[in-house]
């Protein structure tokens, strides 16, 4: 098969007219391709992935499902006028990450997924944050597939959903498989997936192709993925993704993968990742034959791909990566928009509106009560242990342990990434937010405890944004080392041949505040859930919060430089 991707620059507005497409050719027989080839059929592909709850803009104006609707109509009336067609479809995860949405199990956007006309979507790993009753709601609403050809029923042995599905976009038939992460069950509750089993993408793909040829008429099979692009198949500790599925069936079989899950703008250059930047023109990825793309996340950009269909040959007439409306910095420090300010649909708008307004109305509701301050003070926080520190690390440590079936003898919290106190009183979602504003996952990792030891002396010297909040480690600190003598981990006696579970957020796991990078370990475990969705579920738990039951021990974690015992190694004297 014949592949050829032809550059073509990003314009500033939205609407472009294609070439060879105005009001003065109505006799024309349009096909909907750039290149006006003979014999050629033209199709657009309209993508977005990773939607993570994003029905609405965000605070600055940016994405949101109204401004998302203009564009996405605005192609189909520019490609229908040219005589193609177009098919919409999502990488998965629409579900966790805007409390908004959180609250009202998302259903805002799997109704705003049907006023924007998708035709189909890949089945996410953080579809399944909830029950199983949730996401077959989920589906009951959505006006489209969820396609999973992966994910099969232990009890009946059938699969859980639809593997495939045939759609005819301007006259060619396409098969779309869908395909789930199988690091699912490791990154979400258990218990939402303990009667489901997730196979290998790579080994069922034949199988689904094998049953297309079979039962079916088409011209080309395309993928809708929740796997994840790596470049050059490069995974590290995540499951193989989008690569190495393109490149385990014969070229020619498989003609394009429509992904998610990495969250990255698929654009190449060289082999590796372009330095992208919204309104930049986008290569995406080809391996094997095999067109991957993959927009980026939370609809901040749709993606766009012109097909053209020519005597059995597929050839990728252009592409682009549209921001929805993204903003940057000017040389003022004001926020403008980087491309021309797509106008918000009314429709859209006005349907989605009560929904958050509702959501607004959920962050109020009181969700717990702490009869003392829960200190998060900057000057504080950064500076030794706090009731709120150890607060944070016990609500991780032991979510990791009610969740994901380990024990988690202790909890790291970097104070850069505590914002603020919670007062005495009535504790809502909204309260913590400003505590936790920045939506970094929890994840754990299991070490040896002389990794441990390495990792706890690396951090416990750290300053400032760094210095650590610890729960359950008695242990002295060397400043003047850069050492530490731990006693004990989660009420064990430490021993550097035994292994220990913490938690973390994943912004210090990947190197955040100077911290050691141990995401690439081989037992590191990205729960993607976000620190405040985690710390508010807390507090449901926990609707009276005694202040005091959260005070550090005295003597159990201790610091010392030269010779003498301080607060933490920034030298404040005790």
């Amino acid at each position: 098969m014949q592949n050829k991707f032809i550059k073509g620059a990003l314009a500033t507005a939205v609407l472009a007219v294609l070439a060879g497409c105005n009001s003065s050719d109505d006799d024309k027989n349009y096909t909907g391709c750039l290149s006006g080839a003979d014999n050629c059929t033209g199709f657009t592909v309209i993508h977005t992935n990773d939607n993570h709850g994003r029905f609405w803009e965000n605070s600055n104006g940016e994405y949101g499902m109204a401004a998302r609707k203009t564009v996405i109509d605005q192609i189909r009336d520019e490609v229908e006028r040219a005589g193609g067609e177009t098919i919409l479809l999502s990488g998965g995860d629409i579900n966790t990450g805007v409390p908004e949405s959180d609250m009202q199990d998302a259903i805002p956007d799997f109704v705003g997924m049907n006023l924007l006309g998708y035709d189909a979507m890949a089945v996410g790993n953080h579809e399944f944050d909830n029950p199983l009753s949730t996401l077959h709601m989920q589906a009951t609403l959505a006006n489209f597939p969820m396609l999973a050809a992966n994910i099969y029923d232990k009890n009946t042995e059938s699969r859980y959903f639809e593997p495939y599905r045939v759609f005819e976009v301007n006259g060619i038939k396409i098969a779309i498989i869908g395909f789930t992460t199988v690091d699912t069950p490791k990154i979400v509750n258990p218990e939402n997936v303990e009667s489901l089993e997730f196979t290998d993408p790579q080994e069922e793909l034949p199988k689904v192709l094998a049953e297309i040829e079979a039962n079916e008429t088409v011209d080309m099979v395309f993928a809708v993925t929740h796997m994840g692009h790596y470049a050059d198949g490069n995974h590290g500790t995540e499951a193989p993704g989008d690569v190495m599925l393109a490149r385990s069936v014969e070229e020619g079989r498989l003609q394009a993968i429509i992904g998610g899950h990495s969250q990255n703008p698929v654009c190449m250059e060289g082999g590796d990742y372009a330095d992208f930047a919204p309104g930049d023109e986008c290569k995406p990825d080809q391996q094997n034959g095999t067109y991957i793309m993959q927009a980026h996340e939370w609809g901040k950009y749709v993606g766009r791909a012109d097909f053209e269909y020519i005597d059995g040959e597929l050839t990728l007439a252009s592409y682009k990566l549209i921001p929805i409306n993204l903003k940057e910095e000017d040389e003022n420090g004001d926020l403008v928009f980087i491309t021309e300010e797509i106008e918000k649909h009314q429709g859209v708008y006005d349907m989605l509106l009560p929904y958050q307004e509702r959501g607004q109305e959920l962050l109020d509701v009181v969700i717990s009560h702490t009869d003392g301050k829960l200190e998060g003070d900057r000057e504080i926080v950064r500076a030794q242990q706090t009731n709120l520190g150890n607060l944070l690390t016990t609500a991780y440590s032991e979510f990791v342990t009610d969740n994901f079936n380990v024990t988690a003898d202790f909890g790291v919290m970097n104070s850069g990434g505590i914002r603020a106190s919670i007062e005495a009183g009535d504790i809502s979602y909204r309260d913590v937010l400003t505590v936790q504003p920045f939506g970094n996952f929890v994840s754990y990792v299991t070490m040896t405890g002389s990794e441990v030891q390495d990792y706890l002396a690396a951090i416990a010297v750290k300053t400032g944004g760094g210095y650590p909040q610890l729960n359950r480690v008695e242990m002295d600190v060397n400043c003047d080392a850069g050492s530490v003598e731990i006693a004990s981990l989660g009420g064990r006696a430490f021993d550097e041949q035994q292994n220990y579970t913490f938690s973390l957020i994943h912004f210090s796991a990947a190197g955040g505040d100077d911290y050691p990078i141990i995401n690439q370990h081989p037992n590191y475990i990205d729960t993607q859930l976000s620190d405040a969705a985690v710390f508010r579920e807390y507090f449901v738990a926990n609707p009276n919060i005694t202040a005091s039951d959260y005070e550090p021990v005295a003597g159990q974690l201790r610091f010392f430089k030269g010779g003498a015992e301080v607060k933490s190694c920034a030298g404040d004297a005790q």
